[in-house]
């Protein structure tokens, strides 16, 4: 019996040391990166990032943009990240040299998840559409191409402007499919929420309101006349791929392409850059 008290003791003592681990860990990564370590990021491939400091209403959030001057003779390309997310999600393609030579890129840190402003989640599409909105209110929207991935996917279906294109990357577009995983309980729960880093406490909040949100959307997805390629890996377990196929159900045909990746998860815009990278260049035909 002494030997199975120990043993329970040093294994508590273990699984306690790796939570308070893991939990420090992410206190530290979890956090906006500041401008000097995106600049270091994005300046690894073909462009050279310029950051802005964008403000909306009482909210001031960060852009880049891959090139100085805007050319416009070239579409833009702009990239809206999900949640928990931040601009550098996607780094790759900022640095791709390909997509920097037919394309004026553009991302930005949402609001709640960026540099200033971490935390200060609003829970509505009707906001993050205003945030989009303003990013390019000084951008012909024919010349746009919108590409948004998770959370990001609704922001850009739900604007009801004329693009060039928009790209669904595993969007999450229906209240009633979002799985709700235990964890978020840490959240929920008053006596363990300070202890979840702001950036997962933003995206939890952001989850939640997806369930009311979402749902006033459901009859809008087709208003946009703009054309979709609508990307999703059919194992997703995150952004089920039940959204999708809702999608291909009720956007007329003639402007909704689906793409589906086998046994592909929730991490596409990492694991399928390729695949990703090749449906975005098609949109310049």
């Amino acid at each position: 019996m002494k030997r199975a008290r120990k043993f329970i003791k040093i294994t508590l003592w273990i699984i306690v040391s790796l939570f308070v681990v893991l939990l420090i860990a992410a206190h530290i990564f979890l956090k906006p990166a500041s401008d000097e370590k995106v600049k270091t990021e994005l300046s690894e491939g073909y462009g050279q990032p310029h950051i802005s400091i964008n403000t909306y209403k009482d909210f001031e959030y960060r852009s880049i943009a891959m090139q100085k001057e805007r050319d416009t003779m070239k579409p833009v390309l702009v990239l809206v990240h999900g949640s928990p997310g931040s601009s550098l999600d996607y780094k790759r393609y900022l640095n791709d040299s390909l997509l920097n030579e037919k394309f004026n890129l553009i991302t930005y840190d949402r609001i709640g998840y960026g540099k200033g402003n971490l935390g200060e989640i609003q829970g509505t599409l009707a906001f993050e559409l205003e945030v989009l909105h303003d990013l390019i209110k000084d951008i012909p929207v024919e010349q746009i191409i919108l590409a948004g991935y998770s959370y990001g996917g609704p922001v850009i279906l739900a604007s009801e402007k004329k693009y060039k294109y928009k790209i669904s990357l595993a969007s999450a577009v229906v209240g009633e499919y979002e799985p709700m995983f235990g964890i978020l309980n840490f959240y929920k729960w008053k006596l363990t929420r300070p202890l979840v880093p702001t950036m997962l406490k933003a995206a939890a909040k952001e989850k939640y309101a997806h369930l009311k949100d979402l749902p006033d959307y459901k009859d809008k997805w087709n208003v946009s006349p703009s054309k979709i390629i609508n990307i999703h890996g059919d194992k997703d377990v995150i952004v089920p791929y039940k959204n999708s196929t809702f999608l291909q159900g009720v956007i007329d045909s003639e402007k909704f392409k689906m793409v589906t990746i086998k046994n592909g998860g929730h991490d596409l815009i990492w694991s399928h850059f390729d695949l990703i990278k090749s449906e975005i260049l098609k949109t310049l035909h």
